[in-house]
């Protein structure tokens, strides 16, 4: 059963022409891709959930050292942000908050790696199985034309040509699709999850931020009243 399921399903592939080669690659690819950005996109690889509570105890106590020192020792984007905050400490707010978004974009690029081709895959799907289905259909017109030019078949017979050359065709549009709406799904899910993320990052910087403010000399001594 499963020899006869493989050869079917070799036999489907084949019929669909020479667009379902591209078509299967750029399955391969997208799946890869999906696959890939679900890994790096998780929790535990953007704002790792024991570090981000560590961080926020040694800053609340002064521990800027000891941040420093947990951020070199992990490689996600939260501790690379976490890192740039704690190094420019002694500015002001707004230098530490360009540093910030300057590392940011950096971040968000990072996260956003690969997904351009996934949406390529999604657009260019469609199209492949399009133009596999044109291929088709131009070469089923010219057999039946020198078939009945030369060998004079009947109706009966170029009318069953013709539908199972068009069967053929419309194969390659719908592996085609078939390929292109789940890539455009995962291509917009990941996005959504994209920006979930640096919208994390970005509360987690303006906390930072924020507690730096309350904990520098300037506003320390910003209270005490002129005599």
């Amino acid at each position: 059963m499963t020899t006869d399921s493989s050869s079917n399903i070799l036999a489907f592939i084949d019929a669909g022409g020479v667009m379902m080669a591209p078509i299967g690659c750029a399955a391969v690819i997208g799946m890869a891709i999906l696959v890939e950005r679900l890994v790096a996109l998780r929790y535990s690889q953007v704002m790792p959930g024991a570090f981000v509570v560590q961080c926020k105890a040694l800053v609340s106590c002064g521990g800027y050292e000891e941040v420093l020192a947990l951020c070199e020792k992990s490689e996600t984007p939260a501790a690379r942000l976490m890192r740039t905050a704690m190094k420019n400490r002694s500015r002001s707010r707004s230098e530490i908050k360009a540093r910030l978004e300057e590392v940011g974009r950096q971040e968000a690029a990072s996260l956003e790696k690969h997904t351009d081709m996934l949406g390529t895959v999604a657009q260019a799907s469609p199209l492949m199985g399009l133009l596999g289905t044109v291929l088709g259909m131009i070469s089923t017109f010219e057999d039946i034309r020198a078939q009945g030019g030369s060998s004079g078949l009947g109706e009966a017979e170029m009318a069953a040509n013709l539908a199972g050359g068009i069967s053929e065709a419309l194969i390659s549009t719908m592996a085609g699709l078939s390929v292109g709406i789940p890539a455009l799904i995962a291509f917009r899910w990941l996005l959504t999850r994209i920006d979930r993320r640096v919208m994390d990052l970005e509360v987690m910087c303006t906390r930072v931020l924020d507690h730096l403010d309350e904990s520098s000399p300037a506003n320390a001594t910003g209270t005490e009243t002129t005599p």
